[in-house]
Order: structure tokens, then sequence, then C-alpha cells
């Protein structure tokens, strides 16, 4: 497969006490230039060079191919997005790698003369991509314990860099991105497609333009999980995979498939999303969409709550991460912010107002209201409208471009999934706790503020 770096020897210990840009490699390979037509008539001097790290289930499928979405249209990935072109794809399992590498060529081939193209590079070491000079920008599509690590050393290497979401897995660790991103001045983007799907940015541009009176509160369904699976025998690590750079910062801890993902498989959602070690559950996974739409449609992007309360059960057994909880916020204008998830929920969003309700049932949503009038209304002069809003990887590729902040920085994120946090605090101890959302602490709580540190087993790569 010509995968850079797969050999590559891997000192553990001596990887986790680097984080900067000693230990990688030297050397950038300029990437193969594909046609001018292909970019527009100001390629290739504004055209982005852009790597992929992590080509799992979501960094293959959405964020490179993009994908078709009932009631919305097409979704771009990264290759479909004009003046943009992938150079590199980097993952730890080498069959995905494969697969991801000769998508990426495959696609620029049919834009060639000769029908063939071989300049995308495949790395097994993501500090090899960081480490080359050529690359503008990374989008980072990893397991969620990875992507604070990655984005900041990205950064640190002058990288733009768009991120999956959940973006971390603690608050305080979320903050360290948002200054790291602040520190090194790249343009950022919270890689969440929630804001450009029309059904989600209509009902929340119907809430901000008053249409349902004063938001008075939000009510959230989160869909139901997989049953949790005991603890799993040891087994052989598959022959693809670098199980111990997948691991990474976390403990080491033997390989057993339910806590990574199945081999030889890319389109199935993997299982050590439901593994707290390595994510936080459902309350993270689509709380990182809805209460990004909830804060966009209450105004407080940059801010959170003022109270938090919940219950939720925490399963002994290796998918351990919170199910069956229900959450409730207070935010300091008055909204309350409600929920839940059970065996059976299915996902949707409802915005009460003073005046009436909006609904959004589903994905990428069926919208229906209290009256059905509301769903044609437009707006009107000096309101907000949102119906052009761009796609997330669109977004990003232009804001490098025209050198201006994304419609999600990462700040924003971070905003979005510290109510997750939070709120799996509160289940975590069982009881009220007042939130200050701008020193990010909770009031009077040191328990609780325990909690808000990062999840690291290795102090030392702690960035």
């Amino acid at each position: 497969m010509n995968a850079k770096s797969a050999s590559r020897s891997l000192n553990r210990r001596h990887f986790l006490k680097t984080t900067g840009l000693g230990l990688m490699a030297a050397g950038a390979v300029a990437p193969m230039i594909l046609p001018r037509r292909l970019f527009g008539a100001d390629a290739p001097s504004n055209r982005v060079t852009l790597a992929m790290i992590g080509t799992g289930r979501q960094g293959f499928g959405q964020n490179l191919q993009g994908a078709n979405v009932n009631g919305v249209g097409r979704i771009p990935g990264t290759l479909e997005v004009p003046g943009a072109q992938v150079v590199a794809v980097c993952d730890v399992d080498s069959w995905r790698l494969g697969k991801a590498r000769q998508t990426v060529n495959d696609y620029y081939a049919k834009n060639t003369a000769s029908g063939t193209f071989n300049g995308c590079d495949a790395y097994a070491d993501f500090r090899d991509i960081i480490a080359r000079k050529d690359i503008d920008a990374v989008m980072i599509s990893t397991p969620d314990f990875w992507h604070v690590p990655m984005s900041i050393m990205a950064a640190q290497a002058g990288k733009h860099v768009s991120c999956e979401k959940p973006l971390s897995m603690s608050v305080h660790q979320g903050r360290q991105l948002v200054v790291a991103m602040e520190k090194y001045g790249v343009v950022n983007r919270t890689d969440s497609e929630f804001r450009s799907l029309r059904p989600q940015n209509q009902a929340v541009e119907l809430v901000r333009n008053g249409r349902i009176g004063k938001l008075e509160k939000v009510e959230i369904q989160f869909p139901s999980d997989p049953a949790p699976v005991p603890v799993q025998p040891d087994m052989p690590v598959p022959k693809e995979l670098n199980y111990d750079m997948w691991l990474g910062p976390m403990p080491e801890v033997p390989y057993t498939e339910k806590r990574v993902h199945p081999p030889l498989v890319i389109n199935t959602r993997p299982n050590w999303m439901r593994v707290d070690t390595y994510a936080q559950g459902m309350i993270s996974n689509w709380g990182a969409h809805y209460f990004d739409v909830a804060q966009w449609a209450n105004d407080s992007d940059q801010t959170g709550p003022v109270a938090v309360e919940g219950r939720g059960e925490f399963p002994k057994s290796l998918w351990n991460t919170m199910i069956n909880f229900e959450v409730t916020y207070r935010y300091a204008n008055g909204v309350l912010m409600t929920c839940r998830q059970t065996p059976t929920s299915k996902p949707s969003i409802k915005y009460i107002g003073s005046t009436g309700w909006i609904l959004v049932e589903g994905y990428p949503g069926v919208v229906t209201a209290s009256d059905p009038g509301l769903l044609t209304s437009k707006p009107g002069p000096g309101e907000l409208d949102f119906s052009q809003t761009l796609s997330d990887k669109t977004d990003f590729i232009e804001a490098i471009r025209a050198k201006r902040k994304t419609l999600e920085s990462i700040a924003v994120g971070h905003r979005t999934i510290s109510i997750s946090q939070i709120g799996l605090i509160a289940c975590q101890l069982g009881e009220p706790l007042k939130w200050n959302p701008e020193r990010e602490l909770f009031e009077g709580n040191n328990a609780a503020n325990a909690l808000l540190a990062a999840p690291l087993a290795r102090k030392e790569w702690a960035m």
C-alpha cells in the first residue's frame, strides 16, 4: 500500500512525552498539482492543500466523500469543495488507509487527461502529516480522545484545523484547545453539519426572529443506544491495526474488538464511542449537534447555562458510557433546556416560546409548528436569514481562502460540548449544580470542579 512510515518504530513512552515537532519526519514532498480547471482561475496559488487524519466511518464517508441527505440534498465532502485538494490521508488501520488513498486518487483521476492520478500520500503516523510544510490544513476525524492533542499540534505547526465533534473530553481540555487556536492564529472549524441543514437552521431562524414569541424552553430527545456489552476476552490485534498508536495517550490495555472497531469494516458506528475512556456517550455524541443548535437559537454561543441537574445510568461493563438519562439546564435569561434518552427514544428538538412551538424530528429533520403558517414565514428586513448557510466543509475552505473566521469556530464548539460535560458531571454526582459559564467553574462544589480536568491517564501528554 505504500503507506509512508508504515514500519516506523514507535517508542510509546518517548511519544507520550513529546508534544512538539521534534519527532516529526523531515523532508516534505510537494503534492501533485491537479489541472488548473479544477480549482478556478486563481489556482494553484489560492488552492488549499488538505490532509485527512482519521479515515474511519465519519472520516472516510461524509468528511471525505460527502453524502446525499434526504430532504436536504448533497452535503459535499472535502473532495468536492472547490479550491481544495486532498493531498494526504492518515490512519492507524492500514486497510482503512488504503481505501481512503485509493478513493482520493480515483476521484482526482477523473479530472486528468490520462485518467490516472497517484498524488495522494498515505501515512500511518499523524505527526508526519503535521511536519509537512506544504499542507495547509487538516481535517481530524479520529476517536474523540485524540481530538485535542492532534488539533493543538497542528495549530502549533501553523495548520488550519477542522475537527470532528465532540471536540474534547473535558471542559478544561476544551478551553486549552480554544486558547491554542487563538494563540497560533489558525482558521478553525468545529466540524458539525447541523447548522447547515435547512430543517435545523430554519427552526433556529424562526426562533431568533421571534415567530414563537420569547423562547422559554427547549426539549431534546437523543436516540437510543445499543445495549451495553460485558467485559470481553483479550484478542489478538488485527494485523492491519497499529493498536499501540491507536491508544496513544490512553492506558495500555489488552486489545478486544468491542473496544475499538470491527476489522475490515468501515461503515458501522465504532465500538469506542461507548467506552468512557475514549468518548462520553450519547450526551456528547448527539449533544454536540442538539446543544449546538439550541445555543444558536438562544443566542448564547459564547456562554452557557447557570444551573444543571440530572440522573443517568452508568453500566458496569465494557460499554460503560451513560445511558437512560435526563438532564435539565437553566440559563440566566430564564430558558430551561431538558434532554433525555430512553431505550426507545428518537432524535428531536422542540423550541417552546410564549406564543407557540417549533419541533424538528429525526435527521436531517422534519419541521412542524403550533401554527403551520410559521413554516412559510419569510425573514423580513433586518431579520436573520440562514437559508444560504454554507456546508461545514465549504465554510472551512472558504474561510481559509478569504482569511476570515468560520461560521462555527472551535470556541463555539467548545461552548457546545461543555454543556454535555457539565450535564454528565451532574449525573455522576447526582446533585444540582450551579455553573459559572464565564469562569467555567461550578460554584461552591470542589468535587464537581475536580471532574472538569482532562481525563488523560498520562500527565506527560497534557497540553
